[in-house]
Formats: structure tokens, C-alpha cells, sequence
């Protein structure tokens, strides 16, 4: 007999939804292959709110037009961030419904100088971004996308690596043969970070073997920029002002004989984002409260820089929605910030069989048994946690039964051993309740992650009900 808290795998109490699990990760698929990066989900997550009827916080401002209940408005922060807005009918001072989840994701990031040839092989030298494993990113096809700034502010966007006629990139590896020193170091340093370099060419210049002084020259570099130059209409020195991202090349796919998973890059964090975008996106009517969905940048290195949680860019907009409601006050935003209520949504690691030593079986997460909420994260001693009131835990407990929806509880990994952070600690000290939420990933932080369409499903329809349910904590 299963213990009473033992959670129920979803798809079992799913069987007359699948239509709606199937549309849903078709959506979240396409939102994957659309956002390779953060500023690839901003500039589709604008694309999907204009559609609805979100209209441009700045175009308020500069036309000085009023908001009221109703109103849909979004914030594009530095095409880094993205937030999004509801207004309710009660003040806003008494509080919002708050959607968090962030969109980048571990990378390997492009140098600022970073073009070299080396033995008749261009390469891109590079810096990992996020935890990574480095030698798993190693002899796999890897796409560049980014964006290039020229010295006149014109861009180019950069996307190569994706279409089916495209050249592919990859950072080379040691054959066997020769690797019986390689395989006596430890994971970690397998692969060393500045190993991590990205081959681009290797086919010389015609024409230009020596120099003018009878020197060799790098015939295989000045053929990359001639390239670049050519196509893209840029210079070596452009790279000084580009934000270049090698990622895995290709599509999201359905993985399993029953097509109940979805193997992907990007998972961290975009399978909480997405549906936090949706949940949104999808609500119908005027709200009680105003509704709010963040999604941030750089989570991955501690939700630092102008585009991180940790900045005041969120605090900003809302400031800037008490003014164009004609509310504001200092107090007012204190308020508004302090009365609000969280979900701070970002992946679990889910149970891996092969591994089970790392977890403890009776406190982790499970694909397949819904969204998964995290009371508290952080590690050695919950160090960096938010550790949510139990208080605002038993209020989304009555929402979630009370909506039929699958939700199971978790720590990441055994105490001593796992651990991790989130957004929610930034935001809790407005002192609002906050509490992690997501969805449960195999492989996490891996080129290629692996999760449950039924968790997908799950974890759109708690977001759906905290925005229509949520309320002050306690009434």
C-alpha cells in the first residue's frame, strides 16, 4: 500500500485532457525553438502580448495616458527581461498576484576578443555561462545566436546553426586513443573552461598566403571576417560590442515511444516561463487584484547586473504603474510590494533512477506527478533560502485541491549534498510571500534536458488558478 503522502503520477487523472497536454507542449515547443536566449524569448514573449492586446508601458508614459482596471500593459527591460501587467479593481497597494520565472539558461558565452586561428582552425575563444558540466558541451553541434552592435548603434541579428541548410559549430575532443591522461581527472577539469573554444573554419583566404613582407598570414581568420563582412556586414572590432551565445543546435523533440516527455534545451528555467507567460496571457476579464508576470535575466550567475532580479527595474515598473493609475506614493509602492503574494517559479531536479544515491526518495521531486513546490532552497543549513511561511503554504494548498491539480513537494537532493538558489529570496524582501515553484527536469543544467508534458500541463494550470484565487494570506 503507497504511504498517504505518496503523490499520484497525473497523467492517470489526465486521460479525457489529452488534447489540451498535446496543444500546450506543441506551444512550449515552439517557445523553445523561438528562444534559444533571453532576448529571443523577450522579443517572442512581446510578439505573443501585442497579440492579446498588452500594450507598451512606455507608450503610456510618453503620451502621459492614464491606466485603469482592466488595462494590460508590458515592460521590455533592456530586451533582456520581460514584465507584464493586469491592473485589478481593487488598489494596488493592497497588493498583486506575482508570476516569476527567469530566461536565460546555461551557455557558453562569446569572448569579447575572441577570433583566432591556430594551426589552420579558426576558433571563437569563449566563457561558460551557469553551472555547467564543461565536458558534456564538447563534440556536439552547437548554433550561434546574439546580437552584434556596430560602432554607429545599427545591430544585426544572429541566428546560424538552426535551419536545415545552415553550418553547425562544435568544440572539439580528445579521441580515446589518446586519452588515458584526460580520463584520470576528475570530472570537473576533464575539460578545462579555456578549452572550451569554438571551432569556426578552416578553409584559407585565396590569394593571401603571405604578407607584404613575404610573412605567413592567418589565411583561414581573414576568411571568417571576409565572411562576416560579406554577410553580415561587419568588422573584427564589432565583436568588441556583440553578445554572442553558443547553444545546442536544434529543435525541441517529443522523446519516449508514448511521446510523454519533451527533450529540449532550455528547460531551466523556460518550462516555467512559458506557462507563467501563457497562464497570462490566457487570463479573460478584469481581475480583483492586479496581476503581474516577471521574466528575468541572469539567474543563472545570481540574478545580478541591470537586467538581474537583484536589481530595481521590477520596483521601477510597478512605481511607474502606481503613476499612470495616478496612485503613486512612496508608501503606496512599500505597500503594494509588501501585500503581494509570489510564485517564484523555477525547475526541480527530478528523481533519477540512475542516480538515487543523490536524492532522498521521500523529499524529491517526480516527473509525472505535477508541479513541485520547494518550501525552501539554498543549501548546507538552507544558507541563501527564502523558507516560505506555512501560512501562505496551507493557502495554496486549499487553491490547488480545490482545482483538482497535481502538486508534489521537494528538496534539491539530499541535505549536505544539494541545494540551490532561486529569484524568490530577492523578491522576499519586500516582504511578501513568496515560495519556489516548477516543474521537475531530468538532466538539469545538461545541453539537453529532459520533462513531463503532463508537469507542463500541471504546472500551467496552477498558474492559471493562483492568478484568478490568490489572495491576502490568512482570509
Amino acid at each position: 500500500m503507497e504511504p498517504h503522502m505518496e503523490r499520484k503520477n497525473a497523467w492517470t487523472a489526465r486521460a479525457a485532457e489529452e488534447d489540451k497536454i498535446e496543444a500546450l507542449a506543441q506551444a512550449y515547443r515552439r517557445f523553445l525553438d523561438r528562444g534559444k536566449t533571453e532576448r529571443e524569448c523577450v522579443a517572442y514573449g512581446v510578439e505573443l502580448a501585442r497579440a492579446r492586446g498588452f500594450e507598451d508601458m512606455r507608450e503610456a508614459v510618453r503620451a502621459d495616458a492614464p491606466l485603469s482596471a482592466g488595462s494590460r500593459v508590458y515592460v521590455n527591460w533592456m530586451n533582456k527581461s520581460l514584465l507584464l501587467f493586469i491592473v485589478g479593481k481593487k488598489p494596488l497597494e493592497e497588493g498583486m498576484n506575482i508570476l516569476g520565472a527567469h530566461i536565460d539558461s546555461p551557455r557558453i558565452d562569446i569572448k569579447q576578443n575572441p577570433l583566432y586561428e591556430e594551426k589552420e582552425i579558426a576558433y571563437l575563444d569563449t566563457h561558460y555561462y551557469g553551472g555547467i558540466k564543461k565536458y558534456q558541451w564538447v563534440a556536439m553541434p552547437l548554433a550561434l545566436h546574439g546580437v552584434i552592435v556596430r560602432r554607429d548603434g545599427t545591430s544585426v541579428t544572429v541566428a546560424i546553426g538552426e535551419d536545415e541548410g545552415d553550418p553547425v559549430f562544435c568544440i572539439s575532443d580528445l579521441l580515446p586513443h589518446l586519452a588515458q591522461e584526460q580520463m584520470a581527472k576528475s570530472g570537473k577539469s576533464i575539460i578545462e573552461g579555456e578549452a572550451l573554444n569554438l571551432i569556426i573554419g578552416s578553409r584559407p583566404k585565396q590569394g593571401e598566403e603571405k604578407g607584404e613582407k613575404g610573412e605567413k598570414q592567418e589565411g583561414v581568420k581573414a576568411r571568417v571576417l571576409e565572411i562576416l563582412r560579406e554577410k553580415y556586414g561587419v568588422e573584427e572590432e564589432d565583436f568588441l560590442s556583440a553578445e554572442l551565445e553558443a547553444v545546442p543546435a536544434g529543435r525541441a523533440r517529443d522523446m519516449g515511444l508514448d511521446r510523454s516527455m519533451i527533450l529540449a534545451y532550455g528547460h531551466d528555467d523556460r518550462v516555467c516561463a512559458y506557462p507563467s507567460l501563457a497562464a497570462m496571457l490566457d487570463y479573460e476579464g478584469t481581475p480583483d487584484y492586479t496581476l503581474c508576470c516577471v521574466l528575468t535575466d541572469k539567474e543563472e550567475i545570481g540574478s545580478v547586473g541591470a537586467t538581474g532580479m537583484a536589481a530595481r527595474y521590477f520596483e521601477n515598473a510597478v512605481a511607474e504603474l502606481f503613476a499612470r493609475l495616478g496612485t503613486y506614493s512612496e508608501l503606496g509602492l512599500r505597500r503594494a510590494l509588501a501585500n503581494s503574494r509570489m510564485l517564484s517559479s523555477d525547475v526541480s531536479a527530478a528523481f533519477d533512477p540512475n542516480f538515487a544515491s543523490a536524492f532522498e526518495p521521500k523529499n524529491s521531486a517526480y516527473m509525472g506527478r505535477g508541479i513541485c513546490f520547494n518550501k525552501y532552497t539554498g543549501s548546507r543549513g538552507k544558507s541563501g533560502s527564502n523558507d516560505a511561511n506555512a501560512e501562505y503554504m496551507a493557502s495554496l494548498r486549499r487553491i490547488l485541491d480545490e482545482e483538482g491539480i497535481a502538486f508534489q513537494t521537494a528538496e534539491l537532493g539530499r541535505v549536505d549534498l544539494g541545494g540551490g538558489g532561486t529569484i524568490a529570496y530577492l523578491c522576499a524582501k519586500y516582504g511578501m510571500n513568496v515560495i519556489d515553484s516548477g516543474i521537475a527536469v531530468l538532466s538539469m543544467h545538461a545541453p539537453y534536458e529532459v520533462i513531463s508534458k503532463v508537469d507542463l500541463y500541471e504546472g500551467y494550470r496552477c498558474y492559471c488558478a493562483f492568478l484568478r484565487h490568490a489572495g491576502p494570506v490568512g482570509q
